[in-house]
């Protein structure tokens, strides 16, 4: 990379995402020259991924707004408003959302991991199909994809 890049918010891809929930693509690879994905969750209580892991990349996860009970290899943690998280690549993770809303951070390296969410995920500019839902199978698929391993339901 070597130019500056900036997306003000009506430049940043959003998408529905988990339980009605949006997931803003704030940078991603092809912004950062593949170094890093950053994106934004906007969740509601109970929004809670399959228990997984990264086999590609580390993630950095920041509650900026809300609370959640966050699971790491099996130990239970509470996470707080501005609560922040190191998950390494192949360390099993999930989460649930315990406060009526919540706000997220998440800051993957390297880039990437954003082709998991657009295959998965619904771009907000398009017209919602009928119905639309991301089921078990669209998000296997999209996990084996983008090198997730999918090690459980949600906790």
């Amino acid at each position: 990379m070597t130019m500056a890049y900036l997306a003000q918010p009506e430049q940043q891809q959003r998408l529905e995402w988990l339980d009605g929930g949006e997931f803003a693509v704030l940078l991603d690879a092809a912004a950062t020259g593949g170094q890093l994905t950053v994106g934004r969750f906007s969740v509601a209580k109970g929004e809670a991924p399959l228990y997984h892991k990264h086999t590609r990349e580390d993630e950095v996860f920041m509650l900026i707004k809300g609370s959640a009970l966050l699971w790491c290899d099996d130990e239970e943690m509470e996470l707080t408003e501005g609560g922040i998280v190191f998950l390494p690549r192949n360390v099993p993770h999930g989460y649930r959302i315990t406060s009526d809303t919540a706000d997220l951070l998440m800051i993957c390296t390297p880039g990437g991991i954003e082709g998991m969410f657009r295959h998965a995920g619904r771009d907000l500019t398009t017209p919602r199909p009928e119905g639309f839902e991301i089921s078990r199978d669209l998000m296997a698929e999209a996990a084996d994809r983008y090198g997730q391993v999918i090690v459980g339901p949600p906790r």
